[in-house]
């Protein structure tokens, strides 16, 4: 294994002193050393993004390199394709290999792109070398060299990484003042028991964990992946529904993901859509690296991009009061509920109990037989 200190050191030593990226724990690490450091580490909104803000450090003179889940992959395509190589722009990309080498291994979600990562590279022409969990020190030096070259040959290197690879980094334990206020499983608990009868769809995450904990059922869908589009499934479900109040419990990261969303919720305006946003100001489930939401305000963003009702909540009170109104009224609506991080053992999954096909199977069902 190679330590967070060996990684970012490795890399240091190479001319890199610009980075970007979205968290995943595979470089909790390295991701807590930048900040602790305070090297220049841009917590970036998704994967494309991080790769772009990563070009313009280069381009602008400076060495940079990136490091993303390989769920997100998909979304550094275009960049990739479309700037990174017709551009010839050299940048360094860290993607960990979730769902590798034993799909079965991992969480179902990670089962499709996992085995895909080393074939999408080859099939894009693009050099790639793998870090595993044995591989120490001098492999990863072996390996950056290498990588050096391609990249001042104008070829975007990749560096696949396994599960294990790069150590954590000591005494980490999340961004100092982040996630004041509520409880999440408390607001989840008050969401739940207000909202019976809705559907409710929650983000990936600790958040589907804990509606899953609070109470199953067919009305819940829980979405394991896919970061950042809960609220445009929850819309699509909506407008296919307008009879059907249908709840989002979103997160600030994955809000944050693909923020333009709540534009064109605000531009179709279903009348029978409820948003919540858990505000903990961390990416909490990969170890607690800090979001920007605290140089954001959600009901601002909602309410120009035409939401009926936005506003935050401090209390379990208001939480219940604003989705009384909400429940009653026409929306869209969006809530920001400030919350702590989690403290003790995490709720499992839905799908230890339940695959992911039976929780579309019987989601789907709840909604299409009244049509019936």
């Amino acid at each position: 294994m190679i330590t967070a200190q060996e990684f970012c050191e490795g890399l240091e030593e190479r001319g890199f002193t610009a980075s970007s990226g979205v968290p995943c724990s595979h470089f909790g690490g390295p991701i807590a050393l930048l900040s602790q450091h305070q090297k220049q580490y841009v917590p970036a909104a998704n994967e494309g993004a991080a790769l772009a803000v990563a070009a313009g450090f280069s381009m602008a003179g400076r060495a940079s390199y990136v490091m993303l889940q390989n769920s997100g992959l998909g979304n550094l395509i275009n960049p990739l394709t479309s700037l990174v190589m017709t551009y010839r722009v050299p940048v360094l990309t860290f993607v960990s290999l979730r769902g590798w080498p034993d799909p079965a291994s991992d969480e179902p979600q990670h089962a499709v792109m996992g085995p895909l990562c080393h074939p999408l590279l080859e099939e894009l022409g693009l050099p790639h070398w793998t870090l595993r969990a044995d591989d120490g020190v001098e492999r990863m030096h072996a390996v950056l060299d290498a990588a050096l070259t391609e990249a001042g040959a104008g070829r975007p290197p990749f560096v696949l990484v396994e599960r294990g690879a790069v150590g954590k980094a000591p005494d980490f334990v999340g961004e100092p003042g982040a996630g004041q206020g509520m409880d999440s499983a408390e607001a989840v608990r008050i969401i739940k028991k207000r909202a019976k009868g809705a559907a409710l769809i929650a983000t990936t995450g600790y958040t589907s964990r804990e509606l899953f904990a609070e109470g199953d059922g067919p009305e819940n869908f829980y979405m394991q992946g896919s970061m950042g589009h809960a609220s445009a499934l929850a819309l699509g479900v909506a407008l296919a529904k307008p009879e059907r109040t249908v709840v989002v419990l979103d997160g600030d990261g994955a809000a944050l993901m693909h923020l333009g969303t709540m534009s064109v919720i605000g531009d179709q305006a279903p009348a029978n859509l409820v948003h919540v946003v858990l505000d903990n100001g961390i990416h909490e489930s990969t170890g607690g690296q800090r979001t920007t939401s605290g140089s954001i305000s959600f009901p601002a963003v909602a309410k120009a991009a035409g939401y009926r009702q936005a506003q935050q909540c401090a209390t379990p009170d208001d939480l219940d009061d604003f989705l009384r109104t909400a429940l009653e009224s026409a929306g869209p609506h969006l809530c920001v509920v400030r919350t702590r991080p989690r403290s003790g053992a995490v709720p499992p999954r839905a799908t230890s109990a339940m695959s992911a096909a039976e929780i579309k199977e019987r989601f789907t069902q709840m909604l299409t037989e009244q049509d019936a």
